[in-house]
């Protein structure tokens, strides 16, 4: 399973950039992407996730409004576009892959939210992203 992210860099405040996670290596139609963000000194957050199945999308309150999850199936890519950037999203952008085996589905049908961090089986590199006030 590889995940290769891009598109960050330098913005200035109010400004706005578009985040690419590109998956492969793995057949699942049943999984959910996450994207996560680790700023200095802090624990790393979850700010958005998105179904594969259903393409149901959640976002943390600090970024709702701001950001957009979405996804382009052919090819097996997410993007999420950050609009009206400050400060305080300077961070290490991550995105990762929860895969649902046929036996978990049930439970990802009944869960409100994205997945726990530590339900992420894998991790693509970080991307910096770094917002100029």
């Amino acid at each position: 399973v590889q995940l290769q992210a891009s598109g960050g860099g330098l913005v200035q405040a109010g400004g706005s950039l578009r985040l690419s996670c590109a998956a492969s290596g793995f057949t699942s139609d049943d999984y959910t992407i996450g994207r996560f963000r680790q700023a200095p000194g802090k624990q790393r957050e979850g700010v958005s996730c998105i179904s594969n199945d259903d393409g149901r999308t959640y976002y943390t309150d600090s970024v709702k409004g701001r950001f957009t999850i979405s996804k382009d199936n052919a090819k097996n890519t997410v993007y999420l576009q950050m609009n009206n950037l400050n400060a305080e999203d300077t961070a290490v952008y991550y995105c990762a892959v929860k895969r649902w085996p046929m036996d978990t589905r049930k439970r990802r049908d009944l869960l409100v939210g994205c997945p726990a961090r530590e339900e992420y089986e894998h991790w693509g590199r970080g991307t910096q992203v770094t917002v100029s006030s």
